[in-house]
């Protein structure tokens, strides 16, 4: 009998404290109308001091365990996707998270695909599961985007927030369940388009690496933006031809949260409806790995989310990296 890997259940950590465009007014050269009118984001959401990465990580998995109805002691596989890992880089930030959440003598380990992560990530899941080796991992994706963002840059400062999501991923034998498709590429000729250029071989960590802000991120905004819109559409496209599915047929289109332009043109390309979209730039900002969890976590608290309905996921980062999949449901409703 064939198996499947199916979306199970999903949840998501939010940090309290909100960083509003209004704050970054008196932060750095910026307005809150020039945020809203390029980026569509209106605040973000920054971890206290205390927070890390894992923590975030380990209260969004254990909301995604409860709900997924297993215990931990099911859990078989840990993966967690990041850019903003507890040390860097070891150990890794799945460890620390599977400790934080009392899962043991489990595999764990990150991955860095950026805004890409936790899509990248599924593709890992549902190799594992359909060849047998696992039945049930737990998928994460966390970020402090703020430990490494610099405050005094108006070009990156304004675009990202911290956050967490996660799911389980469970075998099953239910095709209706089951993912349908997951297309996942890369380009590294793009790679300087968004990078944090230290620490790591090419730059060690040295006081000149301080002098030069190389610890935070370095985006080319203009770049990044025009080839965002141009594979976003051009990889949904595909696979919704490969899958023969018309975007009418997709009741949740959940992309990655990076830029509320970058989601409208790429949803009026494929001629989506606006009920269809998923937004939540405008309230979370950019939060790299955690963003489609969280996304796809906010429809499910609200309602909005109902067993079998068809996601569409469609992601862009740092590699440069891109990923889009189409996966029903497969979870119980609130």
């Amino acid at each position: 009998m064939a198996i499947y890997a199916s979306f199970r259940s999903i949840g998501a950590y939010a940090p309290e404290k909100i960083l509003s465009n209004s704050d970054l007014e008196k932060m750095v050269d910026t307005t809150d109308e020039w945020i809203v009118k390029r980026t569509g984001i209106k605040e973000r959401r920054i971890a206290d001091e205390h927070i890390s990465t894992s923590d975030m990580g380990a209260m969004a998995a254990n909301i995604a365990i409860e709900r997924s109805g297993l215990g931990k002691e099911d859990i078989d596989l840990v993966i967690c996707a990041t850019v903003t890992p507890d040390y860097f880089n070891m150990p890794s930030t799945a460890c620390i998270i599977s400790d934080k959440i009392g899962i043991s003598n489990v595999q764990a380990f990150d991955i860095s695909a950026a805004c890409s992560g936790f899509v990248y990530s599924l593709t890992i899941a549902k190799a594992f599961i359909e060849s047998g080796m696992k039945k049930n991992v737990l998928v994460i994706g966390a970020e402090k985007f703020s430990s490494i963002v610099d405050y005094t840059d108006r070009s990156t400062c304004v675009l990202f927030g911290d956050g967490a999501g996660a799911a389980v991923i469970s075998a099953t034998t239910d095709k209706s369940e089951a993912f349908m498709d997951i297309h996942a590429s890369a380009d590294g000729s793009y790679a300087d388009f968004l990078v944090t250029p230290a620490p790591g071989s090419v730059h060690p960590a040295n006081q000149k690496m301080l002098d030069e802000k190389l610890n935070f991120v370095q985006m080319k905004g203009n770049e990044t933006f025009k080839l965002a819109v141009k594979t976003l559409t051009k990889d949904v496209i595909d696979i919704l031809e490969t899958n023969s599915i018309d975007a009418s047929e997709i009741k949740h289109f959940i992309p990655h949260q990076a830029n509320y332009r970058i989601i409208k043109a790429v949803g009026d390309a494929l001629g989506m409806r606006e009920d269809q979209v998923v937004l939540t730039v405008q309230k979370y900002g950019n939060t790299s790995a955690a963003s489609i969890p969280m996304a796809i976590n906010d429809i499910y608290e609200s309602g909005r989310l109902k067993e079998g309905e068809l996601m569409l996921l469609d992601t862009f980062g740092g590699g440069l990296t891109w990923a889009s999949a189409l996966i029903p449901f497969a979870g119980k409703v609130k």
